[in-house]
């Protein structure tokens, strides 16, 4: 019996009129409608009422299991008739089922299989605010599957809070339709920590805060009536919450996108008892719990992150953004007013994101570069996204579909690309089945490459064997979803017509073997070698931990699942990997193996090797007695890159030269060689030779005399090199007789001189046109006046310098007119006689 008391009281259905009318007229439409209206329940069914066959695209499977039952409900029919539902590994539909709800996941393989999605007339895309990359690019081939094959489809996009005028654009000047909602009042209680706690780390979050917001709620509970929902990041902190709220007068229930379904239907039946439900973002939308009035927001979400030049990818915590904050909000006033506990103050709130990050910013896009080029758009500059994927993130997603086979030269997807994408799991993971199944078996394949697509819990530990035991024995919820997905799996394989491999009663690997190798066909730029005290060296180059207490620290070889790296550790820390053999290693990670010789500096010197490598795992050493000539020099002029220009003997005079080439290239410009360390450097092989040929090693660097090497860099051509020593000349005679040197080390050159030898001198010498700067040395050789000017210092400096010396050195001439005196280096007696 269809319920049309609880229809009625939908307030979108006043909306609906002017929805179908956008429908009709353009095709499109983007839906914006509050929590709890019935956006998600009613439009689908009115949409069916119509004639049309609907297709609903959910975020997520807890969302698309409930919004189907709820629908279900209404029509007083169980899932199954006219409503139902598909999410990976579970479908209840019928022949009379009308509107189907499914993940955005399972819409995607779906139009993979059936680009013109036959027997669908609308698809209503929901929660769009949320940017999960499945939805974006859903919604990218749909617009693609209107424009060029079915242009009767209609696509209707629906989210509650989100950039209504960016979707109206992406579908085409769609029109937007608004339902209000009746908004319950939420009071906002701001209860932050009394004390700092740190903030959130990788996937760590401080336990003091965990601590807080496990106090919150209970006084949460003390304050107010109704139950309360409680958000926090992940399943591990749901975890250690739900342990410090042993006691309350409440039942605690824990939701998230790994709890049983029976758990997930219980929370969104209601109960008769108080309720504390925590949850993590998967509650924030599509799904009204009944009974909630209370809200107890942590302030943190996780949101994936890939270090692509480690192939490490993760999800990290972070704080939410207002928007979320909005949404988790809006779960306490659904059905009447509430209150929402925020765990921050009122001042960092202001300080938060206004949205969420894309997800197509920030996540590993191996997976949509494959459905990209599957769909004959391998650089998806031809769809029609929101957010463009960035740059690199796509060229290290199709260099890893490369790696595997998936794609060719060109990026187009190959036939074994095609059946990769085909078996609804990440390509690295699609690689490890295919290959795998052939080598242990299509049964044992399918249980690893089922524990790596969901990490398994921690008490598992961290050896992926020793798990996959635990989830054959295990009873537990982690159990039961593993079974279901080794059966999709191994359903998939069939469904893509995957090469036979042998019986897995006959294979000859045991489950330590079979993990290894599975991991590592999985992630063979993580296969790693031991090099001593639980430290590893990944074939990507990228250092790991293993825990001071993990069984795996013995092992040679291990094929790494899960690991990640803070951003102040030098290494990634392993948490999950098994063991390996190097034939295994060689095996899987086959297209990173390579041998040659390899000469470069190394500790100060030149080595020279002939070494086989697994990318950057050295995997055999000789050393070298004649290498190549060529790459010797490459190491030497490497070295001298490194350890610097100091490796040549440099004596005084080379010292000297090299800084009258300086003041030259200064002040005469290019014609006159540059000589600075990045200049002589460039040029090495130029004024080097046939010094750098001949040298073998270090010593031999360190018996090139550079000054005479930088002979080679003088304008010889032109014919300036002959004027070296007339435009910069080494030494200068002075007045007295003496010649004494330049030094041409500064800004301007200096000539340091004993002042008495300068009697009789009007004007300052000069080189290349420039003064030299005159230092005037007392008798003792210490400076007495600096100047550029002579003739101005003997009028005007002259007097005073003479009336504080002439006492302290008498032997010395001071003559009143230093202009017409005989200039000396002797002293007064010398002169005499």
């Amino acid at each position: 019996m269809i319920r049309n008391d609880a229809i009625d009281r939908l307030p979108v259905r006043h909306a609906v009129d002017e929805l179908l009318t956008a429908l009709d007229a353009h095709g499109t439409a983007v839906l914006c409608a509050p929590p709890g209206t019935g956006k998600t329940t009613l439009v689908p069914l009115v949409l069916a009422e119509a004639g049309a066959r609907v297709v609903v695209a959910e975020p997520r499977r807890i969302a698309a299991r409930a919004a189907a039952r709820r629908m279900a409900w209404l029509l007083g029919e169980k899932v199954g008739g006219r409503v139902g539902f598909t999410v990976r590994g579970e479908r209840v539909v019928g022949r009379e089922t009308v509107v189907e709800v499914v993940t955005t996941g399972v819409l995607l393989q779906r139009l993979q299989r059936d680009q013109e999605l036959a027997g669908a007339d609308v698809v209503m895309l929901d929660e769009c605010h949320e940017r999960h990359l499945d939805a974006d690019t859903v919604a990218a081939f749909l617009l693609d599957v209107r424009a060029t094959l079915r242009p009767e489809l209609r696509l209707l996009a629906a989210s509650a809070t989100t950039d209504a005028e960016g979707w109206a654009r992406l579908l085409g000047d769609a029109p937007v339709v608004r339902a209000e909602g009746v908004a319950h009042p939420v009071e906002v209680v701001w209860a932050p920590p009394v004390r700092p706690v740190r903030p959130p780390h990788g996937m760590r979050v401080d336990p003091a805060l965990l601590t807080h917001v496990a106090t919150v709620v209970r006084r949460a509970l003390a304050e107010r009536e109704g139950d309360v929902l409680c958000f926090l990041p992940g399943v591990g902190e749901i975890g250690r919450v739900a342990g410090q709220l042993s006691g309350v007068d409440a039942e605690v229930l824990q939701v998230h996108g790994r709890a049983p379904a029976a758990v997930q239907d219980a929370v969104l039946a209601g109960g008769d008892t108080r309720r504390v439900i925590l949850a993590t973002s998967v509650a924030e939308s599509s799904l009204t719990v009944p009974g909630v009035r209370i809200v107890v927001d942590s302030g943190l979400a996780r949101e994936p992150r890939t270090d692509h030049a480690r192939g490490l990818s993760a999800l990290t915590t972070v704080r939410a953004s207002q928007a979320a904050g909005r949404q988790r909000a809006g779960r306490a006033g659904r059905e009447a007013p509430g209150t929402v506990y925020r765990c921050w103050t009122e001042a960092e709130d202001v300080r938060l994101a206004r949205f969420p990050a894309p997800e197509i910013k920030v996540a590993d896009l191996t997976s949509f570069a494959l459905h990209t080029a599957c769909w004959g758009d391998p650089s998806a500059t031809g769809l029609a996204l929101l957010d463009a994927p960035p740059p690199g993130a796509m060229a290290a997603g199709r260099s890893v579909l490369a790696a595997i086979g998936a794609v060719d030269e060109a990026g187009r997807a190959t036939d074994r690309g095609i059946r990769m994408s085909r078996l609804g799991v990440h390509p690295r993971l699609a690689r490890a089945l295919l290959d795998g199944a052939r080598q242990v078996g299509a049964r044992r394949a399918a249980e690893v490459v089922a524990l790596l697509s969901e990490e398994p819990p921690r008490e598992y530990g961290d050896d992926l064997a020793g798990a996959w035991r635990a989830a054959r024995r295990g009873g537990d919820a982690y159990g039961a979803r593993w079974r279901v997905e080794v059966r999709r799996l191994e359903s998939s394989l069939r469904g893509v017509g995957s090469e036979d491999g042998p019986s897995r009663d006959k294979t000859p690997y045991g489950d330590d073997a079979v993990a290894g190798l599975v991991t590592a066909l999985a992630f063979p730029e993580r296969v790693a070698r031991r090099r001593g005290d639980g430290a590893l060296l990944m074939v990507s180059g990228t250092g790991g931990e293993l825990d001071a207490g993990s069984g795996l620290r013995d092992a040679p070889w291990l094929a790494v699942a899960v690991a990640d790296r803070p951003a102040t550790a030098a290494s990634a820390r392993i948490r999950l990997a098994a063991v390996l053999d190097e034939a295994g290693a060689r095996d899987a990670a086959s297209h990173l193996l390579a041998g040659g010789e390899e000469v470069h500096w190394e500790d100060g010197d030149v080595v020279a090797r002939r070494v086989e490598r697994l990318g950057a795992v050295e995997l055999s050493v000789r050393p070298l007695s004649s290498p190549d000539a060529a790459l010797v020099r490459e190491a030497l002029l490497e070295g001298l890159r490194r350890d610097g220009l100091g490796l040549l003997h440099w004596t005084p005079e080379a010292r000297a030269l090299r800084e009258r080439l300086a003041f030259l290239h200064r002040v005469l410009g290019p014609s006159w060689p540059g000589v600075s360390d990045a200049e002589l450097l460039d040029a090495a092989g130029e004024w080097l030779e046939p010094e750098l040929s001949r040298a073998r090693r270090r010593a031999d660097l360190g018996r090139v005399r550079a000054g005479q090497a930088l002979q080679r860099l003088l304008p010889w051509a032109g014919g300036e090199a002959a004027r070296l020593d007339e435009l910069a000349p080494e030494r200068i005679e002075v007045p007295s007789g003496s010649r004494i040197r330049v030094d041409y080390g500064g800004e301007q050159p200096v000539l340091a001189v004993k002042l008495q030898e300068l009697f009789g001198l009007r004007e300052t010498p000069e080189v290349a046109g420039v003064p030299v700067l005159v230092h005037l040395l007392s008798p003792a050789g210490r400076p007495a006046a600096v100047t550029a000017d002579l003739a101005s210092f003997w009028r005007e400096g002259y007097r005073a310098v003479r009336a504080e010396l002439r006492g302290r050195y008498p032997k010395h001439p001071w003559p009143e007119d230093p202009a017409t005196a005989e200039p000396t280096r002797f002293t007064k007696a010398r002169l005499r006689s």
